[in-house]
């Protein structure tokens, strides 16, 4: 059986953890879909503010499902139980947009942050976002935008901000981000042998201005343990 704590625990090492106090943003992505990047983000969000101690934000990008959220829910035991919703943006900022905007009764348009919530994880330190996708009407649609605001804004607000982004052969708003992120890292299943689209994934995060922390082997076996390790060229 995996452990998964002692695996988080190696993954938070090879990262380099940042001195207590000093705001860190990692983005968890991989290059094809259900290579187990949203366990990934959710067990180091778990073990950042758990076992580390540190007030960690774990934010869903996937605008679709808002799965993190559904997960956590529904394993209390292990996460513990969600607080109630709250503004998950600090200044009213946003990472997407939402267009057409949504009119006021009394004029003007409700702001983009409104259709983010964020829950308590089993305490303070842990935080999860989601996304009010039931709150769309019409032709509105939603778009990840490259913008710094909300970023700025959540590294004044949290110690460890992870980012759970859809993989990139169904979205690209890994790389709309990438250069917000101070690491991203690639995860790729351990029984997956052909690691071209991570390594393509990888130039295409330093062309989009990011930073690859590395390659996490998921779902590991005994031949192959997973750990973070540099993608070679």
């Amino acid at each position: 059986m995996v452990d998964l704590n002692a695996e988080m625990a190696e993954l938070w090492s090879s990262l380099g953890a940042p001195a207590p106090g000093r705001p860190h943003v990692i983005q968890v992505v991989a290059a094809r879909r259900g290579e187990g990047v949203s366990t990934v983000a959710r067990e180091l969000a778990r073990f950042t503010s758990n076992r580390a101690g540190r007030k960690t934000w774990l934010v869903d990008m996937d605008l679709a499902t808002s799965a993190q959220y559904q997960a956590m829910a529904a394993d209390p035991e292990r996460f513990g139980r969600l607080g109630p919703a709250v503004a998950a943006s600090p200044d009213d900022s946003a990472f997407f947009t939402v267009q057409p905007p949504a009119p006021k009764p009394d004029g003007g348009v409700w702001p983009d942050a409104r259709y983010l919530s964020a829950h308590s994880v089993g305490g303070a330190r842990l935080w999860v976002t989601r996304f009010n996708r039931d709150a769309l009407r019409g032709r509105q649609k939603v778009h990840v935008i490259p913008g710094a605001e909300y970023w700025s804004a959540l590294r004044r607000h949290a110690e460890i901000v992870i980012v759970d982004s859809p993989s990139t052969d169904r979205s690209q708003s890994a790389l709309t981000v990438a250069h917000h992120m101070d690491q991203s890292i690639l995860v790729v299943s351990a029984q997956q042998p052909d690691v071209r689209p991570p390594a393509q994934l990888r130039d295409a995060l330093a062309a989009a201005g990011g930073r690859c922390a590395g390659l996490f082997f998921n779902q590991a076996s005994v031949q192959a343990p997973a750990f973070l390790r540099a993608i070679l060229p």
